[in-house]
């Protein structure tokens, strides 16, 4: 949808990266690492499909060129505080995939920025967190058969 995929690989975002990110907060739940890795993978790729993860992710890029990478002196240069609507693009692509559990996960991929999540700008980190962190609590919410 959107080729969202091909329009993150174009900003040096993978979907081996963003896995290879999820992959250092991962919590166990019963499934190991590796298989845990491929079940993550393809939960990616389904988002990738979903018209409103897509358009949210889209929206995260064409907001980082706009308003990040072309004004580069301007006041969001360092993701300051008041800059919120980042935030909000993450926690939404967030729960629209993990529900209100996948809220929490946003935090603590929002915090600690493992892998590629540091290298990018104050839009498409949270978007790319918030698509591990709904994957990653849909994937411990299956693990314990709450879903």
């Amino acid at each position: 949808m959107f080729e969202i995929e091909r329009r993150l690989e174009e900003k040096g975002i993978t979907r081996k990266d963003i896995v290879a990110s999820a992959m250092e907060l991962y919590i166990t739940h019963g499934i190991g690492a590796e298989e845990a890795a491929k079940l993550l993978d393809e939960k990616i790729g389904k988002a990738f499909l979903d018209p409103n993860i897509s358009s949210l992710l889209l929206g995260a890029i064409l907001l980082e060129d706009e308003l990040y990478w072309k004004r580069k002196n301007s006041e969001i240069a360092d993701d300051p505080v008041f800059l919120l609507s980042d935030e909000i693009i993450g926690m939404a692509i967030a729960e629209v995939i993990g529900g209100t559990y996948a809220r929490f996960e946003f935090t603590r991929y929002d915090q600690k920025k493992p892998g590629i999540l540091s290298k990018l700008g104050p839009f498409l980190d949270d978007a790319v967190a918030g698509l591990i962190a709904g994957c990653t609590s849909r994937l411990y919410s299956e693990s314990m058969g709450s879903m």
